[in-house]
C-alpha cells in the first residue's frame, strides 16, 4: 500500500513538473520574441475603446436613435468582450494587448462586480413579487398556480388581458384575500388594500396603479406599473420615447406620495443603468442591487439578457431578491423580501 501511495505521489510530482516546464518554455519564448510589444496594437486599441464605452456610457447621446439608452440596457454584456479579447491576445502573443485588457477588466468589475456576489440575507417582514404574465400566455391557469405557490405576501401582475382576468382571479383567490385590477395591471395581497386607484402615466389607458397595503408592521404604499414597450428598429433606432415620458410621469406620482414606505413592482421595460428612467431610479433603490444574487435577468425568459422587471423600494430595507421559476410568459417572475 505504501508503494502505491508513493507511486501516486511521484506521478503527481512528475505531472506538476511537466506543467511547470511547459509554462517556463512559453515564458522563455515570449521573452525572446522581439515583436511581443509591437503586435496586437489593434487589439489593444479595441480594449481601450471598450473601456471608454463603459466609463463614458452616460455621454453617449440619446438624440440619435436613443443609442445611449440602448447601450445602457445591455451594458453588463460588454464584459463578454474581455475574455474574447484575452484569447485573441494570447493567440497573437501580444503583451501590449494583454496589458491594455486590464483596463476594461478593472472597469467592468468596478461597475458590476458587486452584483456577482450573493448579498441575500435572512429575515424580513414582507415578501413581494411581480410578473408580466404576457397577454398571450397559453396557460394562465398554470401561471396563476405558480404565482400562488411562490410564498409572496403581495403579488403584482402586468399585461392582464381582459378575458383572462377572471382566470387569474380564480387561481389566486385561495391564497390572496384582497385584490384589485386596474386596467391591465393588478395587485393581489394577503393583507387589506386601501386607497386603491389608477395612476396616469400618459398612456391613454390604465397601465399603472397604486394601493396602500395594511401589513402587520404598518402601511406600505405599493405601486404597480407596466411602462410602454421599446423596440429596436433599423430605421428608427431604440424607440423608447413613450416609455421615457411614462417613466417621468410615474416618477412624479411617486414623488408626490406622502407615504414614507414605498414599493414599486412592475415591468419598466428598462434597466437600472438606463438614464431615461432617472425619474424613478433617483428616488428608489433596486432590491436586486442591494440584496440579490447575480444580475437577476428577467427577459426574455428563454435566455434572460436584461432585468427589465423591477422591484424597487423606499423607506424599507431589502433583505433578499431572486427570480422565480419560468412560467408560460416571456418574462421571468421576480421576488424580494424586505424588512419594514
Amino acid at each position: 500500500m505504501a508503494r502505491v501511495d508513493m507511486t501516486e505521489t511521484e506521478n503527481g510530482g512528475a505531472r506538476n513538473e511537466r506543467s511547470g516546464s511547459r509554462f517556463r518554455s512559453v515564458l522563455d519564448r515570449w521573452r525572446g520574441d522581439r515583436g511581443i510589444w509591437r503586435r496586437g496594437i489593434v487589439l489593444a486599441g479595441t480594449a481601450v475603446l471598450l473601456t471608454l464605452l463603459m466609463v463614458f456610457h452616460a455621454e453617449i447621446p440619446n438624440r440619435i436613435g436613443n443609442l445611449g439608452s440602448l447601450t445602457e440596457t445591455f451594458l453588463p454584456w460588454l464584459g463578454v468582450f474581455v475574455p474574447l479579447l484575452l484569447v485573441l491576445a494570447l493567440l497573437r502573443r501580444s503583451a501590449t494587448a494583454l496589458v491594455a485588457l486590464l483596463l476594461p477588466a478593472v472597469v467592468w468589475l468596478n461597475l458590476f462586480g458587486g452584483l456577482i456576489t450573493d448579498k441575500s440575507g435572512t429575515g424580513g417582514d414582507l415578501t413581494v413579487a411581480t410578473h408580466n404574465v404576457n397577454a398571450d400566455n397559453p396557460d394562465p391557469e398554470g401561471t396563476a398556480r405558480q404565482i400562488a405557490g411562490s410564498g409572496a405576501d403581495v403579488v403584482a401582475l402586468e399585461e392582464l388581458k381582459g378575458d383572462m382576468v377572471p382566470v387569474y382571479e380564480r387561481g389566486l383567490a385561495d391564497t390572496y384575500k384582497y385584490h384589485s385590477v386596474q386596467g391591465t395591471v393588478g395587485l393581489w395581497s394577503r393583507y387589506p388594500l386601501n386607497d386603491t386607484r389608477p395612476v396616469d402615466i400618459g398612456m391613454g389607458w390604465t397601465r399603472a396603479m397604486r394601493s396602500t397595503v395594511a401589513t402587520p408592521q404598518g402601511n406600505v404604499a405599493v405601486y404597480v406599473a407596466h411602462l410602454p414597450s421599446v423596440r429596436v428598429k433599423l430605421n428608427a433606432g431604440f424607440t423608447a420615447n413613450q416609455r421615457d415620458n411614462s417613466a417621468d410621469a410615474l416618477g412624479e406620482a411617486i414623488a408626490a406620495d406622502p407615504h414614507e414606505r414605498i414599493v414599486l413592482l412592475g415591468d419598466l421595460n428598462g434597466t437600472m443603468n438606463d438614464r431615461s428612467l432617472n425619474g424613478v431610479t433617483s428616488q428608489l433603490r433596486s432590491t436586486q442591487g442591494a440584496s440579490g444574487d447575480g444580475f437577476g435577468f428577467s427577459w426574455p425568459a428563454s435566455f434572460p439578457m436584461a432585468r427589465i422587471d423591477q422591484i424597487m423600494v423606499k423607506g424599507v430595507e431589502p433583505v433578499s431578491s431572486w427570480t422565480l421559476p419560468e412560467t408560460k410568459s416571456d418574462h421571468l417572475p421576480i421576488a424580494a423580501r424586505v424588512r419594514l
